[in-house]
Order: structure tokens, then C-alpha cells, then sequence
């Protein structure tokens, strides 16, 4: 029991660290400072770590298949990232259709991670449903005021 315990802690401290370090992203663009947003991106891949582990530990407690589908969804964000903004550096953003189907793939991911968080219990939930929100209208902001 005490595994089901700290795998599900596990989720909700990844997944408050996702949604802290994208708020941050999204700050730190608005005051112009992109350049340090990637740092903040960094703490982001190093959750791809603890997401594995709960991959692999999911069939142990038995998840449902939406376990797996919503950290696969952030997962494949983590890795559209590192190749768009990373690895290739793509000046994607500037694009309609890319822009579309990268923030549908974010969203998809840091909504997904909701439900992760919600094995934890009510309060990691409530916090995680804040920080969610918090982040979604900073997301929408910093688009419409950096373009970015």
C-alpha cells in the first residue's frame, strides 16, 4: 500500500512542477526574457524521469488505459518540444497550423496530467485544477502579447 502511496505523490509533485515551471515559461516571456524561459524548460524534461516511472509502474496498480494515454500525451509534448524549440530550433510559431496542433498537444498533456494528479487526493487536486487554470489564461496572454 505504501507504493500506491508515494507513486501517487509521485504524479501530483510532477505534475504541480509541469504546471509551475510552464507558468514561469510563460512569465518570463511576457517581461521579455525568452532566453531564461529555457531553463524553466529544462526542469520540464527532467520530469520525462518520474513519467517513465509511472509507466512503469501503472500495470502494478493497475491504471486504466487513460493513465497511460494522459502521461503519453505530456510525454509526447516533452519530445515535440525538444525537437521544435531545442534540437532543430524551428521557428514554428509563426505558422497557423503548427501553432494549432502544438498547443492542442500542450493542453491535451497539462489537462491529461489532472488526472495523474487526482490519485493523490483532493487537495493536490485542487491545487493542481489552480495552477492549471492559472496557467491556460498566462498561456493565452503571453501569445496574444508576444506572439510567441
Amino acid at each position: 500500500m505504501k507504493m500506491l502511496n508515494y507513486t501517487n505523490l509521485l504524479g501530483a509533485v510532477v505534475t504541480i512542477i509541469l504546471y509551475v515551471s510552464a507558468i514561469l515559461v510563460f512569465v518570463v516571456r511576457l517581461i521579455d526574457k525568452p532566453e531564461i524561459g529555457h531553463w524553466f524548460g529544462l526542469i520540464q524534461f527532467l520530469m520525462l524521469i518520474p513519467m517513465l516511472y509511472l509507466l512503469i509502474k501503472a500495470p502494478s496498480l493497475n491504471r486504466p488505459v487513460l493513465y497511460y494515454i494522459q502521461i503519453c500525451l505530456m510525454l509526447s509534448w516533452l519530445i515535440v518540444e525538444a525537437f521544435l524549440d531545442y534540437f532543430y530550433k524551428v521557428d514554428f510559431r509563426q505558422v497557423r497550423w503548427m501553432v494549432i496542433g502544438y498547443v492542442t498537444l500542450f493542453f491535451a498533456g497539462t489537462g491529461g496530467m489532472l488526472g495523474v494528479v487526482a490519485y493523490a487526493g483532493r487537495g493536490w487536486s485542487i491545487s493542481a485544477v489552480i495552477l492549471f487554470l492559472v496557467m491556460a489564461v498566462l498561456a493565452f496572454v503571453q501569445r496574444s502579447v508576444t506572439g510567441m
